[in-house]
């Protein structure tokens, strides 16, 4: 477990201790129960938010080099909203000063965070990683751990279901080793909730399945999932939208696997935590009963913890409003109360939960696939042949996953993207899946995995054509010529 570092030869650590991570990810001992300080008798109803940060890695330095997209904006200030790198950057680490403040004011604050592996990268090559610095005082300090709770996400911000399915796991992978190399093994063993990047969720059977899958091998215990983007199994609108679900995969040969999801409601997800609507509405629920026991229900709400000027300006002073009054009704343990996702789940479960009371859900649409498959004629020929039936008779069914807009695809339109990216998967699997395992140990692995992930950031087609796709075709270039040394 030592000599573990965070950058080598100027890339960072995304590789090759995989024995170790899953020896880390896979223990099972609550995270949060014994550091409590809420009592689950004595609360009416939960809310948690969770803030995502992002920027991309793009090939813009001075000679080309890979620089996070932050600095590029501090460097080139009068393009587009480039002025507002400094307050982005003070949205980074702002809760490193937030939450210790809160605390010793007598406050009992929870908030879960997001960063994406290409921020975490970005921010230690800005002034050093004076941000990261910063941060590892509420990720490492055991002071702070009741109150904060990181979430894995997708190393390179990949959506989901548009990336090549043996990179699932790759990125999920990169993230661990990427924090873990930050922040250390022990904060790593207490990540146990997932963010997948833009609340996009596969829908395609198979895709849905190995995500799941790669989740649970990887020592997830649990994933936010938006509310539009599931079904009950009969195909209905979710009825309890507060309590935890159980998330059915099951794929095109039978085979099903399932993972505890908190569904992050509707609406416009920015101002909703930037506002602290998820307080307010908590505010209006009472005690439910789940399996037989009666638990407060859980408002979850995720959004960008620094875009827009709701989240630069609003979001603090309404953070503050609303712990100060949950600090003055009940000392931030009793009423409505704050938790971070883990702390619930660990909480009812202690309760007398149990997954297998949850509600169940799956993807959107996947019941009109299920009408035309049933369970003892689930073959990948009976799947493939619904889904196109339904494509011909149903121009508003698709496989391309569910997100937290419904106006943007992450396909249509993206042909110039999309098609490099999985040639540059293609090759890449063509070169090591033949290889020993130890080669995700070697510098030249490492680089072609990194360049093959960061093609895949979402970014390079949520952005348009133009520069953003022009970077990609680098990435391309230069992920091609990394494969081919291998």
């Amino acid at each position: 477990m030592q000599n573990f570092p965070e950058n080598i030869n100027g890339i960072p650590n995304i590789s090759g201790w995989e024995s170790e991570l899953f020896s880390v990810t896979q223990q099972n001992q609550p995270i949060f129960l014994a550091k409590t300080n809420i009592k689950l008798s004595q609360v009416q109803a939960v809310f948690a938010i969770a803030l995502h940060l992002h920027q991309p890695t793009i090939p813009a330095g001075q000679n080309g080099e890979l620089i996070s997209n932050l600095q590029y904006m501090f460097e080139h200030p009068n393009e587009g909203d480039n002025h507002n790198a400094a307050p982005f950057a003070n949205c980074y680490k702002r809760m490193a000063d937030f939450i210790p403040e809160l605390v010793s004011n007598g406050c009992n604050p929870r908030v879960m965070l997001d960063y994406s592996g290409n921020l975490l990268w970005g921010l230690r090559q800005i002034w050093g990683g004076d941000i990261l610095e910063n941060l590892k005082r509420i990720a490492i300090d055991p002071n702070y751990q009741p109150y904060v709770e990181w979430l894995g996400t997708m190393w390179s911000h990949s959506v989901v279901p548009s990336t090549p399915i043996p990179d699932i796991k790759l990125h999920i992978q990169a993230w661990q080793h990427h924090f873990a190399a930050i922040f250390g093994w022990e904060a790593l063993a207490r990540v146990k909730g997932f963010s997948p990047p833009e609340m996009h969720l596969p829908n395609h059977p198979d895709t849905l399945f190995q995500f799941v899958k790669a989740l649970k091998e990887c020592g997830y215990r649990w994933l936010l999932v938006q509310e539009h983007s599931v079904e009950t199994l009969d195909g209905k609108p979710l009825q309890n939208r507060h309590l935890p679900h159980r998330l059915v995969a099951r794929n095109s040969q039978g085979e099903e696997i399932s993972i505890t999801a908190l569904i992050k409601t509707q609406g416009s997800d920015t101002k909703l935590v930037g506002q602290m609507q998820p307080y307010y509405e908590a505010k209006t629920l009472s005690r439910q009963k789940l399996g037989g026991v009666e638990i407060p229900p859980i408002v979850s709400q995720i959004g960008d913890g620094e875009n827009g000027g709701v989240m630069m300006n609003e979001f603090p002073s309404a953070f503050f409003r609303a712990c100060y009054e949950i600090k003055d009704n009940g000392g931030g343990t009793s009423g409505i109360v704050a938790m971070n996702g883990t702390e619930y789940l660990e909480l009812i479960e202690e309760a007398g939960c149990h997954s297998d009371s949850y509600p169940t859900c799956q993807p959107i649409s996947q019941h009109l696939i299920w009408q035309k498959v049933s369970p003892e004629n689930c073959t990948p020929d009976a799947v493939a042949k619904a889904i196109q039936e339904l494509k011909e008779t149903n121009h508003n069914f698709h496989v391309d996953g569910a997100s937290w807009t419904n106006h943007i695809s992450w396909v249509k339109g993206y042909e110039n993207v999309l098609s490099p990216m999985n040639q540059l998967s293609a090759l890449f699997h063509q070169k090591v899946d033949s290889l020993p395992a130890r080669v995700t140990q070697e510098a030249d692995y490492r680089e072609a995995l990194m360049y093959n992930l960061l093609l895949q950031t979402s970014c390079f087609r949520y952005w348009g054509q133009g520069m953003w796709t022009d970077f990609a075709k680098e990435i391309y270039r230069r992920g091609e010529v990394a494969v081919n040394k291998l």
